[in-house]
């Protein structure tokens, strides 16, 4: 009796230590990617023009990573739901900042040529290129103005103006942007005709443009059915879930519903991938 009240005095102070060293060794590597993430995220954030402080952006995702799990588990009850909601906050903060960061650029791209006839106007006026770059930074809209208005102020700093090109073409990774920064720094060093060059860039750019907004007009109709193909048998569980509830229990409760759903959610997610791939056209 008295070694089965030891043996499991030794199990309860074992497992009361190993519960204590994961909780304070968990939180504490939580804590510390939490700040690398916010950190992050604060930089890149600040690359776009967008001030703000790491401290805030750790307590929302610390605040998201907490609630979302907890709405999952009270409005369902499935551990798997619960789990996907865990790595859904993990990853989503980061998914977040790379929309924001995409969004910007295709802002960028579709300015692009309106600042570029804007540098040529100035140009043809007798105008030098610096006073035709702070005609697009005061004129301009965000993010040209910006970008534009960060070129200029390292200009007036004396960094050369190569590096102050190669600076704007690391922060604005545009295939068409290179072309605009390789035909100034060409201009510049041979003396050709700036303003004309800008003015074919700009062009070509917006032609360009044009037929990308034709591509994605003509495969809005598949992006739609891709959508709506995705979503019917999730649509169809939850409609068979509210006229069905008891046949459809196992499906929420047991372990082999839980596995039907992840089978389910990985093939309409494999679906999707297929479908954008083939709606995604890039010229």
């Amino acid at each position: 009796m008295n070694d089965t009240l030891v043996l499991l005095a030794l199990f309860f102070v074992a497992g009361f230590a190993l519960i204590w060293m994961g909780l304070h060794f968990g939180s504490r590597w939580l804590a510390r990617r939490q700040a690398r993430a916010a950190k992050s995220a604060a930089s890149e954030l600040e690359g776009m023009f967008i001030f703000t402080e790491s401290n805030r952006i750790m307590t929302i995702n610390l605040v998201v990573l907490i609630s979302l799990p907890v709405l999952a588990w009270v409005a369902t009850g499935n551990l798997i739901l619960v789990g996907a909601c865990v790595v859904l906050a993990f990853i989503a903060p980061r998914y977040v900042v790379r929309y924001i960061a995409r969004r910007r650029l295709r802002q960028f791209e579709e300015q692009l040529p309106d600042a570029l006839l804007m540098v040529t106007g100035a140009l043809r006026a007798g105008a030098s290129l610096m006073i035709a770059l702070e005609s697009v930074s005061a004129e301009g809209k965000p993010p040209v103005s910006q970008e534009f208005e960060l070129l200029l102020r390292e200009l007036r700093l004396g960094t050369d103006f190569g590096v102050a090109l190669q600076n704007l073409e690391r922060r604005v990774p545009l295939p068409d942007l290179l072309m605009v920064t390789s035909g100034m720094a060409l201009a510049r060093e041979v003396g050709a005709n700036l303003a004309e060059t800008l003015e074919s860039i700009a062009r070509t750019i917006r032609a360009r443009l044009q037929m990308e907004g034709k591509i994605r007009s003509l495969t809005a109709q598949g992006k739609m059915q891709g959508l709506v193909m995705s979503a019917l048998p999730l649509f169809l569980v939850l409609v068979l879930r509210v006229m069905e509830p008891e046949a459809m229990a196992p499906l929420f409760s047991e372990w082999y519903g839980w596995c039907t759903l992840a089978f389910i959610l990985f093939a309409v997610a494999i679906g999707y991938h297929f479908i954008s791939k083939i709606t995604n056209i890039d010229v």
